[in-house]
C-alpha cells in the first residue's frame, strides 16, 4: 500500500505540479486535505443536454473528424473516460485516432489510435489496471486516463474515425481544473504512436545462435524507435505491442537511449523483458501499477501477440535538448516482428510529433497458427530428402 501511495505522489511530479498537488509533511496524500485557492472543477461530457438518456455524441461517420471537447483558458485535465459502440469486432479501435491540441496550436501533441493509447493493441479488448491508465471492467470497454495534462491557452480534443463504417456513439468525460495560473514548471503532456514491421538481418533470424552467428550491435542504427523528441522534458511511460510470427523468443533486444544528441547510448539495457522489469522470457499475465503483461500469447513458444507496459513513475528519463529512445527487435535486430508502441512524456512546451503511421502502415498482420507451422514442416521435410520417418530435429 505504501508503494501505491508513493506512486500517486510521483504521478503529480511527472507533470511537475508537485507544489500545487501536495503540501505539508503528513504524507503523500496531504494534498487531498489542502484547501486550494483559485481552483474550480470543470467537466465536458457527452451528457444529453435535454436531460434525457441519450448521453453520447451520436453517429461519427466514416472519415469524419470530430472535436468533442474544447476548453478555453488555463487548467489541468486530470481524468478522461471513454466507451465506444459498436465493439472492436465491428469498429476497429486501431483506426479511431485520438488527438489533443494544447495552447491554441494547430498541431497535436497527442496522436494515437484510441486502443493502443489506453493500452489495448491489435483492436483487441481486455482489462488491465496501471497507475495512469486503466481499461475495464466490462470486458475492456471502459477506457480511463489519470495522466495530468496542463494547458495555459486552451485545449482541444479530437477523434477521427478512419474505419470504413460509422461509430454509432462515443460516451466520454473530460474532467479538469480551471485556474488563473499554472504551477511553476508545469509541462505539456505528449503521446506518440509508432508502428513498424521490422526487417531481419540478411543472414536471417539468428536468435540464440540457432541458425547462425547473431553478431553485435554497438550503435543502435537499426533499432525500433519508440520516441524521437526534440526539446526539454522527461519521459514517463510506454505501451509496447509485439506480434511475433515465430515461436522463437522475441525479447533479446536491448533498450538504448540517446540523450541530448549523444552518439553512444548512455542508457543501455540487457534485454526486452529486463527493460520491462520482468525476466526469463515470460508469457504469463502480470499487472503492477508501474509495469505489466496484460496480454500474452497463448500459442507455441512466443508465437503471437504480447502487450507489455512500463510507466516511469519514480524514475522518469530526463533530457534537455532531445531524446531518441530505441529498442532492438531481437538481439542485433535479427527478428522480423510487427511492433507498435505509444510513448508518453512531458515537455516544457507543446511541440509537434513525428509523422504518424498511416492506416495502411499500421494495418494488423494476420495470426500465424498450426496450419502455417505444418506447411513450414512440409517444406523442411522436402529440404531434408522427404524421408517418410523424418521427425523434425534431424
Amino acid at each position: 500500500m505504501k508503494k501505491l501511495l508513493l506512486g500517486l505522489g510521483c504521478l503529480a511530479v511527472m507533470a511537475t505540479t508537485t507544489a500545487w498537488a501536495q503540501s505539508g509533511p503528513s504524507g503523500e496524500l496531504m494534498g487531498l486535505a489542502t484547501i486550494k485557492e483559485g481552483v474550480k472543477s470543470k467537466r465536458i461530457s457527452s451528457a444529453d443536454p435535454t436531460g434525457g438518456n441519450g448521453d453520447n455524441t451520436g453517429v461519427i461517420k466514416a472519415g469524419e473528424k470530430r472535436t468533442f471537447a474544447e476548453i478555453e483558458g488555463t487548467g489541468i485535465i486530470n481524468h478522461i473516460w471513454f466507451t465506444i459502440a459498436p465493439g472492436p469486432n465491428v469498429l476497429s479501435r486501431n483506426d479511431l485516432i485520438l488527438r489533443i491540441y494544447w495552447d491554441g496550436n494547430d498541431f497535436p501533441s497527442v496522436e494515437a489510435p484510441i486502443g493502443p493509447f489506453f493500452g489495448q493493441g491489435w483492436n483487441e479488448q481486455y482489462n488491465y489496471a496501471a497507475l495512469p491508465l486503466a481499461v475495464g471492467p466490462g470486458g475492456g470497454t471502459g477506457l480511463v486516463s489519470y495522466f495530468a495534462m496542463p494547458f495555459e491557452k486552451g485545449a482541444r480534443l479530437e477523434i477521427e474515425n478512419q474505419t470504413d463504417r460509422q461509430m454509432d456513439c462515443l460516451y466520454f468525460y473530460v474532467d479538469y481544473v480551471e485556474m488563473d495560473k499554472l504551477p511553476k514548471g508545469a509541462g505539456r503532456f505528449h503521446a506518440w504512436y509508432n508502428h513498424e514491421l521490422t526487417k531481419a538481418n540478411p543472414e536471417g533470424e539468428t536468435e540464440w545462435g540457432l541458425v547462425g552467428d547473431p553478431g553485435v550491435n554497438t550503435d543502435g542504427a537499426n533499432n525500433y524507435v519508440f520516441a524521437d523528441i526534440k526539446g526539454k522534458g522527461h519521459f514517463v511511460g510506454i505501451n509496447y505491442y509485439v506480434h511475433c510470427p515465430s515461436p522463437m523468443w522475441y525479447g533479446e533486444g536491448d533498450d538504448m537511449w540517446f540523450i541530448d544528441g549523444e552518439e553512444k547510448a548512455s542508457l543501455l539495457g540487457t534485454g526486452t523483458e529486463d527493460f520491462f522489469n520482468t525476466s526469463w522470457c515470460p508469457k504469463e499475465p502480470f499487472i503492477h501499477p508501474y509495469y505489466g503483461y496484460p496480454r500474452v500469447n497463448n500459442d507455441i513458444g512466443w508465437l503471437g501477440r504480447t502487450h507489455v507496459y512500463r510507466f516511469f513513475i519514480a524514475d522518469p528519463v530526463y533530457f534537455d535538448k532531445s531524446l531518441k529512445a530505441t529498442i532492438e527487435h531481437g538481439h542485433n535486430n535479427n527478428m522480423t516482428l510487427d511492433l507498435a508502441s505509444v510513448a508518453y512524456w512531458y515537455q516544457d512546451q507543446a511541440t509537434a510529433l513525428p509523422k504518424a503511421p498511416t492506416k495502411e502502415e499500421r494495418a494488423l498482420k494476420p495470426m500465424i497458427g498450426a496450419n502455417e507451422v505444418h506447411k513450414w514442416r512440409h517444406e523442411w521435410r522436402k529440404a531434408h530428402g522427404n524421408d517418410p520417418q523424418l521427425w523434425g530435429n534431424e
